[in-house]
């Protein structure tokens, strides 16, 4: 029986605006679950923002704590904006928002490789959660609001993606 070749990694861009709280705190608690399960190796997950206001800063002090928190390291992570090649290296771009999904169509080359969607739609929270807050203007407990509605959309991101690699590998 041949060997099976392996396939390329499913990569996930998470959007948000800025890229310094809440598509850092999702890449972190995304990584966390994948790793942690069957998918560890098989799914890359990255962040961007659509705005270059804090391309280069680490994520916002708060978003750190939050994730440090929760036993996950966010620290090392930098902002950055969009590119044109994150349409091509990845297989979903899952925004915050709607106003991120808008911005992120209306950026989307003919010729893009990506699928654009809701992170919380796509990750089978919709409809009683559709968008995901900003916590920027907020306080401490706002960003653990988010962290928690992140961790609930990681569990169902995870979910999703095994079952699309099960059917993926025949398995």
């Amino acid at each position: 029986m041949p060997e099976s070749t392996p396939r390329a990694p499913v990569r996930v861009l998470i959007v948000c605006l800025g890229n310094i709280c809440r598509s850092p705190m999702a890449e972190g608690v995304l990584r966390a679950r994948i790793q942690g399960s069957a998918l560890a190796g098989r799914v890359m997950v990255d962040s961007a923002g659509t705005g270059a206001w804090h391309i280069g800063q680490p994520p916002d002090p708060r978003a750190i704590a939050t994730a440090a928190h929760h036993g996950v390291d966010i620290s090392d992570l930098r902002g950055r904006q969009l590119a044109r090649d994150d349409f091509m290296r990845h297989d979903w771009l899952l925004c915050a928002d709607r106003d991120n999904l808008r911005d992120v169509l209306a950026h989307a080359p003919a010729d893009a490789h990506s699928r654009c969607a809701l992170l919380l739609e796509w990750a089978g929270l919709a409809p009683e959660e559709v968008e995901v807050p900003d916590p920027y203007s907020g306080i401490a407990a706002d960003f653990e609001d988010v962290w928690a509605l992140l961790d609930r959309a990681a569990e169902g991101v995870v979910a999703r993606l095994e079952i699309a690699l099960r059917t993926r590998s025949g398995a």
